[in-house]
C-alpha cells in the first residue's frame, strides 16, 4: 500500500486552496530559516519564534497560548541536546512536537467496538451538525460498518428531508418522524430497530445560543440515551471563541469530543483548533470541503506534519486504503516501482485518485513533498483533463493499452476522433505515461531530491530547488 500511494503523488498537484495554506506556507518558512542557517544561536531562535507568533496570530489564535507555546520551544532549544541530532534537526524536532502538543498531542480516536455505538451530534444553528452526520455515516461505511442516521431535530423546517436526502446519496437508512414534537419520544420508538446496526449517528437540534432550553433537552436525550460518544459540532470561522462554546456545552452537556467543520474556508481554522485544545475537549474529526468525504480523522502529530511540509503518511495511506484493495494496490505498486506499468495500471491508479478526494489536499500527505517547490506548469493535472485522458483511454484497443509504445501518429488521430478530444490531448497523455515511468525509476528508495533532478532535466518553468 505505501509504495502505491507514492505512485499517486504525479497526478496530486491542482489549484491552491489546501486547509490553511496561509499558516502552513508561515510555518514552512520558518523552518526553511533553519536550515539554511549557518548555525543555532539565540538570535535564530527569536526570529523563528516571531515567524511562528505571527503566522498563529494571524490564524486567530489567542495571544496567551501563543505565548505559551514560544516560551517553551525557547527553553527546550536553548537547553536541550540530543546525542545523534544537529542542532538545526533537534530545533525542527522542537517546533513539531511542540505544535502537536499545542493541538492536542495524541489522536483521540472513538471506539466502535459496542454494537451499536451511539453518536450523538449537539451544536448551535449553522454550525454543520445534519452535513456532518452524512459525513460520519460515509466515514464509517466505508470501514465496513453498518450505520444509520437519526433525526432528532423537530424544530427546523425540513431537518429530516435534509438527512434523507443524504441517506439516499449514501445508501444509508434514515430514521426519524416529522410528526413527532418530541425527539425522546422518536429515540424510543426507533430503539428496537436500530440495534441492529454497528454505528447509530442522532442529529439533534440546534438553538442560536446555549439556552436552558437546549441544555435540558440535550441533558435528557443523554440520559435516555446514553450515548457513547456526544460530539460538539463548531465551524472554523468563529476562531479562538471556539474556546468558551466547547467549554460551555462541556459543563451542560458533558461533550466527549469536538468536530470542526469549515476548515478549508477560513482562516481561523488554527484558533480554533488551539481553542479545542485548551477548552480539554479533544477534537476528533474535522472538515476539509463540502464533498460527503470531506471528513477527516484528526491527528495533531500528523496535521502538524502536513502544516510544516514533513507530510501525514498515516492519512493517505487510510485514504487510500478507501480507493483501492491491498492486493491491487501491492500488485501496482510493484509494477509502477519497477517502471513496467501500462495504460491499463495508469487508468486504474488514476481512477483511484479520483475517489481518494481532492487532488490538492493528497500532495500535502505525501512526505517530503510539501517542502518541494514542483512547477505547477509541469505535474498540474486538474479534473477535467483526467477526463479527457479517460475518454483516449477509452478510445484505444487492448493491444495499444497493454503496450503504449505501438501508438504512432496515426493511431493517434484516430485515438482523438473516437475520444472527441484533439491530437495534442492524446500525445499529452502519452508524454505524461513516459514521464511516469521515468519518475518511478527515480524515485525508488522514496528521496524526494530525485525528483526535483528530474524536474530540472525536464526543463521546469520556475522551478526552484
Amino acid at each position: 500500500m505505501e509504495k502505491c500511494c507514492f505512485t499517486m503523488f504525479i497526478y496530486a498537484v491542482s489549484a491552491p486552496g489546501a486547509m490553511l495554506d496561509k499558516l502552513g506556507d508561515a510555518l514552512k518558512n520558518s523552518l526553511q530559516k533553519i536550515t539554511k542557517a549557518l548555525f543555532v544561536d539565540e538570535t535564530l531562535v527569536n526570529e523563528i519564534l516571531k515567524d511562528i507568533q505571527r503566522a498563529l496570530l494571524q490564524s486567530d489564535v489567542n495571544v496567551k497560548i501563543v505565548f505559551e507555546l514560544s516560551k517553551k520551544i525557547k527553553e527546550r532549544a536553548l537547553k536541550e541536546e540530543i546525542p545523534g541530532l544537529s542542532k538545526k534537526e533537534h530545533l525542527v524536532k522542537i517546533v513539531y512536537e511542540e505544535l502537536a502538543r499545542f493541538l492536542g498531542e495524541k489522536e483521540s480516536a472513538i471506539d466502535t467496538s459496542k454494537k451499536p455505538t451511539k453518536i450523538m451530534l449537539l451544536g448551535l444553528f449553522g454550525s454543520g451538525k445534519t452535513t456532518t452526520a452524512g459525513k460520519l455515516a460515509s466515514y464509517f461505511s466505508k470501514r465496513g460498518l453498518k450505520v444509520a442516521l437519526v433525526q432528532l431535530d423537530v424544530y427546523r423546517p425540513a431537518a429530516l428531508q435534509q438527512l434523507e436526502q443524504l441517506g439516499r446519496k449514501l445508501n444509508t437508512p434514515v430514521y426519524g418522524d416529522g410528526k413527532e414534537r418530541n425527539a425522546l419520544k422518536i429515540y424510543k420508538k426507533l430503539e428496537p430497530e436500530l440495534k441492529k446496526f454497528d454505528i447509530v449517528i442522532l442529529d439533534t437540534a440546534g438553538r442560536d445560543a446555549l439556552s436552558k432550553d437546549l441544555i435540558h433537552e440535550l441533558n435528557q436525550l443523554g440520559r435516555e440515551i446514553s450515548p457513547d460518544e456526544s460530539l460538539l459540532v463548531i465551524s472554523a470561522d468563529i476562531g479562538q471563541t471556539a474556546e468558551k462554546q466547547a467549554a460551555a456545552f462541556n459543563g451542560a452537556c458533558r461533550i466527549t469530543g469536538v468536530i470542526i467543520t469549515k476548515m478549508e474556508g477560513t482562516a481561523k481554522g488554527g484558533g480554533a483548533l488551539a481553542a479545542c485544545a485548551v477548552s480539554g475537549a479533544p477534537v476528533k474529526f474535522i472538515g476539509v470541503g463540502e464533498k460527503i468525504d470531506d471528513l477527516e480523522k484528526f491527528n495533531p502529530q500528523g496535521f502538524v506534519g502536513r502544516l510544516l511540509g514533513m507530510g501525514d503518511l498515516e492519512a493517505l495511506l487510510e485514504k487510500a486504503r478507501e480507493a483501492i484493495s491491498e492486493e491491487e494496490s501491492a500488485d501496482l505498486g510493484k509494477k509502477f516501482l519497477k517502471g513496467e506499468f501500462n495504460l491499463i495500471d495508469l487508468y486504474e491508479q488514476m481512477q483511484a485518485m479520483r475517489k481518494m478526494g481532492p487532488l490538492s489536499k493528497i500532495v500535502e500527505m505525501v512526505p517530503g513533498f510539501g517542502q518541494l517547490k514542483l512547477p505547477k506548469d509541469l505535474i498540474e493535472v486538474q479534473e477535467g483533463k483526467l477526463q479527457k485522458w479517460k475518454y483516449a483511454m477509452d478510445s484505444m484497443t487492448k493491444e495499444e493499452l497493454e503496450e503504449p509504445e505501438l501508438i504512432d501518429s496515426g493511431r493517434i488521430e484516430r485515438i482523438a476522433k473516437g475520444a472527441g478530444i484533439n491530437q495534442a490531448e492524446v500525445r499529452e497523455l502519452i508524454k505524461q505515461y513516459k514521464q511516469s515511468k521515468k519518475m518511478m525509476k527515480l524515485f525508488k528508495g522514496g528521496d524526494p531530491k530525485n525528483i526535483q533532478k528530474l524536474m530540472k532535466r525536464m526543463g521546469g518553468a520556475g522551478f526552484k530547488g
